[in-house]
């Protein structure tokens, strides 16, 4: 049950690293904006959160017909691969949902020597592949893909559809939400959770064609979210100069974290995000993270076969809790 693993960590209280959790507390607006809602909470919210919904649109330049809003964006993406996961074709290392719910899976492997940079001009597909899964920027190494060959890969497979998930788009990397109204074959999702910081709100959504944004829209619940859960995005939502200022200190935060671990000997990968991959060879991973965690830190080792055991992946906490991992790794190593 790897995407239970990967939310939440349980009920342990220390330093964790393991998710893609933002350290950072949602923004002063939003949690005022929740507060504000909890005495209406006996109200359902408008149909199809039509006020988060508007808003969406109006920030992207895009029509509310091409929206999907759910609680969460790990429930569009299972209702999306339930319609097309039965041959999916995945750029890997990535996000651990995607092997678990797809029917089967290809794979593109993106390399270490290349610091997993991939040209998608490049991308080779299998005929029978239903879906192509793109992550940008990629869950777990943090580095973003050059969209532009885009536009070529859905003329040249009309009959593939393309997800491009934009789970931390807001923290880095270059947007193809404005492509879903020139092609039927695909589809960008997006996430509340990580750059705005909303993880426990539980707030995702699709840019889709118009047929199958109404399918979605159809065949869920038409109130899929809590009133104070539309409330904080639609108040994050409209402090976005916030959000941005506050992911130049959490790159600021893991470019230094991550220096300091090559510090240590340890392997670090670039990344644009407030994670990254770490190689801790000779060390197995699994064992360093047992470690680690009887000094309080919860990380997870990455468990990729074609990788190896020494790789786990890093996120950054805030600063005095990044020097008490790095003071444990000084220890351990």
């Amino acid at each position: 049950m790897t995407s239970i693993l990967e939310k939440g960590g349980g009920a342990f209280k220390g330093i964790k690293l393991l998710l893609c959790e933002n350290p950072l507390p949602p923004i002063e607006e939003a949690i005022a904006a929740a507060q504000a809602e909890l005495p209406r909470s006996n109200y359902y919210t408008e149909a199809y959160s039509e006020p988060l919904r508007r808003l969406i649109s109006e920030c992207l330049g895009i029509s509310e017909r091409l929206l999907h809003i759910n609680a969460g964006s790990e429930l569009i993406l299972r209702q999306i691969f339930d319609r097309f996961g039965q041959c999916v074709h995945l750029l890997t290392p990535t996000y651990a949902l995607f092997p678990e719910i797809a029917q089967h899976y290809t794979e593109t492997r993106l390399s270490p020597e290349d610091d997993f940079a991939f040209d998608l001009e490049k991308l080779k597909l299998p005929k029978e592949t239903t879906i192509v899964v793109i992550v940008n920027p990629n869950n777990p190494n943090g580095g973003t893909f050059d969209m532009s060959p885009l536009p070529g890969l859905l003329a040249r497979h009309p009959d593939t559809w393309f997800l491009v998930d934009e789970a931390f788009i807001g923290v880095a990397g270059e947007s193809v939400v404005h492509l879903v109204s020139r092609y039927e074959n695909l589809i960008v999702t997006r996430t509340f959770s990580k750059a705005h910081s909303l993880a426990g709100f539980r707030v995702g959504y699709a840019v889709l064609p118009e047929r199958l944004a109404n399918e979605l829209n159809t065949s869920n619940d038409a109130y899929p979210l809590a009133r104070p859960s539309q409330a904080a995005a639609v108040a994050t939502l409209e402090h976005e100069d916030k959000v941005r200022d506050r992911m130049n200190q959490l790159r600021d935060w893991t470019g230094q974290l991550s220096l300091q671990l090559r510090g240590l000997g340890v392997r670090t990968f670039p990344t644009e995000t407030y994670f990254f991959l770490a190689d801790f060879a000779p060390y197995d991973a699994t064992q360093l993270a047992e470690r680690m965690r009887e000094h309080g830190i919860f990380i997870k080792p990455l468990k990729d076969p074609m990788l190896g055991k020494s790789f786990m992946r890093v996120t950054t906490a805030l600063p005095e809790d990044n020097e008490c991992v790095v003071d444990a790794l000084r220890k351990l190593l």
